[in-house]
């Protein structure tokens, strides 16, 4: 549970982490050595230097006891403080007054050692780090004697903990950029493999540790290796189609020869098997094609669902929401649009379209009437070559089921997603292409 606490405080960038764990150690290092000196400078030297000018405070009022005379004690007893560098003033009254600044953690030792040592004393103030004042009472009157603090408490260790805080300061940074240039590789190649995930081709060289240029290298034979099975897919099918288009058109001359009875059902597979060519090289054509440009996404989905208009398809378009201009690829966009308005109108009576503009994203969504598909499909629906027979109506044309597919690809490959659900509107499928865009 702790745990799980932390980890949501915790940075999420890899430069946020690695700052955190170079700057933790140094700052709790410096914190303990801190601690300790501190301890040590001040109760220990403390404790010695004050128990030896307690000795020395303690001879003087010894003298000044045994003084026949409060006059007398004030020429006898000064001459020998003066040679022990003490101060020594007959006082009128005695101050009883405590005086020590809350931070003057040293002062908590003079006053401890000196009030243990000399039970003669009645007060001790520390009003800064120059002087000690106390106050004592003796045969011949009360006395005050003051010192200089340098006798009694180590000074300040200011210059040490700036030194400490000023070096570990610059090893940090020293340190960070250190740390940059190592973490940069990682960076470059979690950008080479967004880019190449969305489609685009970055120019990537791996560099930095052994480890990461590794990595580098294994991600270039990886991208290869895919572009290579790209490559070789669309090669294949485009070959395909190329090679059944000639076959295709000497049936459909063939069949031009036969009455109208016997020619209708014959060319209705011809065009079904046209139809089928044509999605499996848009297929295997993918999402990659084309360069990304600025679109306006508002005038690219009124001139698709134009087009589908001019084709009888019953599909209405709704007012956009937002402004602005997106960068994208149109045509695979183009295609994606057209995919779900046509199987919209497959499996429902009529389909609306709407769009909507945010700051970081753009949304198509794509409604119809049909009987939907159940949620628990929907996963699958988006898989290549599959029809959910069960769900959408095929009285109204047979698919391949790359309609789905094509649309996800292209989400996909502008860092989006293509989202299934149920209208609230018509009642039947809701599709959102949701693309990850800037302005």
């Amino acid at each position: 549970m702790l745990f799980q606490w932390l980890k949501r405080y915790m940075p999420r960038s890899l430069y946020a982490r690695a700052a955190l764990i170079l700057v933790l150690p140094v700052v709790t290092l410096q914190l303990v050595v801190s601690v300790v000196f501190i301890q040590r400078h001040f109760e220990g030297v403390t404790r010695y230097m004050t128990s030896a000018v307690a000795l020395e405070l303690a001879l003087i009022l010894e003298e000044a006891e045994q003084a026949p005379s409060r006059d007398q004690m004030e020429e006898q007893v000064a001459r020998l403080a003066q040679s022990l560098e003490i101060d020594l003033t007959l006082a009128q009254s005695m101050d009883h007054a405590l005086l020590r600044r809350w931070y003057d953690f040293s002062g908590t030792v003079v006053n401890r050692i000196l009030t243990s040592k000399l039970p003669q004393v009645v007060a001790i103030q520390l009003p800064d780090d120059n002087v000690v004042n106390l106050w004592a009472t003796t045969e011949n009157g009360p006395v005050k004697l003051s010192f200089d603090r340098s006798r009694v408490s180590a000074s300040n260790p200011h210059q040490l903990l700036v030194n400490m805080v000023v070096f570990g300061v610059i090893m940090t940074v020293v340190a960070f950029i250190y740390l940059r240039n190592q973490l940069r590789p990682v960076t470059r190649l979690a950008h080479a493999a967004e880019a190449f995930g969305r489609g685009r081709h970055e120019d990537y060289t791996p560099g930095g540790a052994v480890e990461v240029r590794a990595a580098g290298n294994a991600f270039l034979d990886m991208r290869a290796r895919i572009e290579r099975q790209i490559e070789q897919r669309t090669m294949m099918l485009s070959g395909v189609s190329h090679d059944l288009r000639t076959p295709l058109t000497r049936l459909k001359l063939g069949l031009s020869f036969l009455s109208d009875e016997e020619r209708a059902p014959l060319e209705q597979d011809v065009a079904d098997m046209q139809r089928l060519l044509d999605e499996f090289l848009s297929f295997a054509r993918g999402a990659q094609e084309g360069e990304m440009e600025e679109v306006d996404p508002h005038e690219l989905v009124q001139e698709v669902v134009e087009n589908c208009k001019r084709a009888q398809l019953p599909v209405t378009l709704r007012e956009a929401e937002g402004q602005g201009v997106a960068h994208l690829r149109r045509v695979n966009v183009q295609r994606a649009i057209e995919n779900l308005i046509n199987n919209a109108v497959r499996y429902g009576s009529r389909a609306e379209v709407s769009v909507r503009i945010g700051e970081k994203s753009l949304r198509i969504r794509i409604e119809d009437d049909g009987p939907g598909i159940p949620a628990e499909a929907r996963d699958d629906a988006v898989k290549p070559f599959v029809r959910l027979d069960p769900s959408r109506n095929q009285d109204k044309g047979s698919g391949v089921g790359l309609g789905l597919a094509i649309a996800a690809d292209v989400a996909r490959a502008h860092g989006g997603v293509l989202r299934l659900g149920e209208s609230d509107t018509l009642g039947g499928l809701q599709a959102d292409i949701v693309l990850s865009v800037s302005k």
